[in-house]
């Protein structure tokens, strides 16, 4: 692998950040949550239709760019820097991931190329109301009436679900957990959007009574390839907690350099310089490991299941550190809600939970390698 970027990597992170800072700024951020969507649709179009970011990592064949993961990594860690709203973890990472894993051709030619062209946006439905991320939750249900399958139950913290117009859930049959497509517009679905700490971040509960779905072939059971999938969205989570540590410290510094005290720059202060340095560490330490996970995964080195949990893991508390020492070392203004050091701290205490906190992922990687 390569520890270095290349120069169209270079390139690709330059043209995200550019628009990314024009059409995400902290301002815009503010502005969408407080809208029903949560995201810019405009913005979306923009960022599928010009600068190609949905069908980044989706294979030629199925529309997509053809890229890596590697590459949808830098993009995932400028989003993450900018707290971007949209629903590319959803429907580019999650759906997109389950789909490119199943052994289902025409399900892959049916829905992949819009995804990749962001004109739909999927995601995928896995938990339950226990909140366990293994996809061991039976409360969705499938049964065959004729040539249909049939859902009933609930599915919980879908992210993002509110307005997937395809949903791809885990349920379960007579033979164990099986992967179903569902649209949006379903009869006998309800969608419900659920409280979140972080208004960055959209959740749904589904409903689902007798709702219509089309299998997807997965060769056997489901558990193998949401297993999978999670360890994939593991990894793409990390490279926004990567994004959103940066910009905490970014923030932490600038501020270091124009707060005075004793009519000196605090960042002067050893106390002060100390605690970024630590800070720095940690998020480059982080970078590596992100780096060294997404080469796995683009790879699909039998290295993933164990890097997946670790780098999970150490990115969501290097991401809460930062978050945390950034309202710290602002002092008084960054406990106000005029100031942004709390959308970051909002945004890394959801991501420190969702898809499972670093507890669960180490008790992961403990199972795995044996202890």
């Amino acid at each position: 692998m390569q520890f270095a970027e290349s120069d169209e990597q270079r390139d690709l992170r330059a043209s995200v950040r550019r628009f990314l800072t024009e059409k995400s700024s902290l301002a815009a951020v503010r502005e969408l949550m407080d809208t029903p969507s949560g995201y810019d649709q405009a913005v979306w179009k923009q960022a599928s239709d010009q600068l190609g970011l949905a069908a980044l990592a989706i294979p030629e064949e199925y529309g997509g760019a053809g890229f890596s993961v590697v590459e949808q990594a830098i993009v995932l860690e400028e989003m993450g820097r900018t707290l971007y709203c949209g629903p590319y973890l959803a429907s580019a990472v999650l759906a997109a991931t389950a789909l490119l894993g199943s052994a289902d051709e025409p399900a892959k030619h049916d829905y992949l190329p819009a995804i990749a062209a962001g004109e739909l946006i999927a995601t995928l439905a896995f938990t339950g109301d226990s909140g366990a991320w293994d996809g061991t939750d039976a409360s969705l249900s499938a049964h065959q009436d004729g040539d249909q399958w049939r859902l009933s139950g609930h599915r919980a913290f879908v992210l993002d679900g509110h307005h997937a117009g395809l949903i791809l859930a885990i349920a379960h049959d007579s033979a164990g957990p099986a992967l179903f497509a569902v649209t949006g517009d379903a009869t006998g679905l309800t969608v419900r959007s659920s409280p979140t700490l972080d208004q960055t971040r959209r959740l749904a509960r589904l409903e689902f009574t007798d709702v219509p779905a089309r299998r997807i072939n997965t060769n056997g059971t489901a558990a193998d390839l949401l297993s999978d999938t999670l360890d994939r969205a593991a990894l793409a989570l990390a490279a926004q907690q990567l994004g959103g540590a940066q910009a905490a410290l970014d923030m932490t510094v600038g501020y270091a350099k124009v707060r005075e005290q004793f009519g000196r720059p605090i960042g002067v202060f050893q106390a002060i310089k100390h605690r970024c340095a630590d800070l720095l560490l940690e998020i480059e330490s982080t970078r590596s490991a992100v780096l060294y996970g997404a080469w796995a995964a683009a790879e699909s080195s039998d290295e993933l299941p164990t890097l997946a949990p670790l780098v999970r893991a150490y990115a969501s508390e290097t991401f809460s550190h930062a978050a945390a020492e950034n309202i710290q070392l602002h002092g008084g203004i960054g406990f106000t809600w005029e100031h942004d050091a709390h959308l970051y701290f909002k945004r890394a205490s959801f991501d420190q939970l969702f898809l499972g906190d670093p507890a669960y992922h180490r008790e992961r990687l403990a199972t795995r390698i044996g202890l």
